[in-house]
């Protein structure tokens, strides 16, 4: 990721949101209507961030990261570069909340890696990693790593496929070896033990 250290002037911020004195917020960032960022996050450029969405402070956001409405990205997530947030999904901090307990020091950290999409009413259980340009379908609930290029959906979430980074849906089992192409871009994705890569000679972004 490409954070930047200084704070830059975003593209719009909303007179109805509140942006923390000391957040750091990328050039082309727009922040919407009754969105609050807290003083410690640091979010890259080229962001949305929707209507009512929280940032906590100990929160790293990359570039071209989309979060859509009614969205908190609390401490301790991190969100790598172009991240989509479906409206209403939900990450957690805390695995064992209790409202008479004060566990600020158990925070679990969760991080979604580049190009992952987390899909509408989701929920991410902290503590997890949801791999790169995985696909969280919308009401899953991820409570388990998910690998790169993975396809989720259920409650709790379970691997139904792959995707590619475009988005569409790869031929491939879900275990073993096999090789696919991505009809829209031609990128071939190659799986081996459960493991699925982009070829070699395909495009790297």
């Amino acid at each position: 990721m490409n954070i930047h250290d200084t704070p830059a002037e975003p593209q719009a911020i909303h007179p109805s949101a509140i942006v923390d004195a000391g957040a750091v917020l990328g050039p082309g960032t727009r922040v919407w209507h009754f969105t609050h960022v807290c003083g410690g996050a640091r979010i890259g450029g080229g962001c949305s961030l929707g209507q009512n969405v929280f940032v906590g402070n100990d929160v790293v956001i990359g570039n071209g990261v989309k979060i859509q409405n009614n969205v908190s990205v609390y401490d301790a997530v991190t969100l790598e570069d172009d991240v989509f947030c479906g409206p209403s999904m939900v990450f957690t901090n805390v695995y064992n909340p209790r409202a008479g307990i004060v566990r600020k020091d158990q925070y679990r950290r969760t991080v979604v890696k580049r190009g992952a999409t987390i899909g509408a009413n989701a929920t991410i259980v902290c503590g997890v990693t949801v791999g790169r340009h995985a696909f969280v379908g919308a009401g899953a609930v991820v409570k388990r790593d998910v690998p790169d290029f993975a396809l989720m959906a259920g409650v709790p979430a379970r691997q139904i496929g792959w995707i590619s980074r475009f988005g569409e849906r790869l031929a491939l089992p879900l275990s073993g070896s096999g090789e696919a192409t991505c009809p829209h871009t031609g990128d071939v994705y190659v799986l081996r033990d459960g493991i699925c890569t982009l070829a070699p000679a395909s495009h790297q972004p």
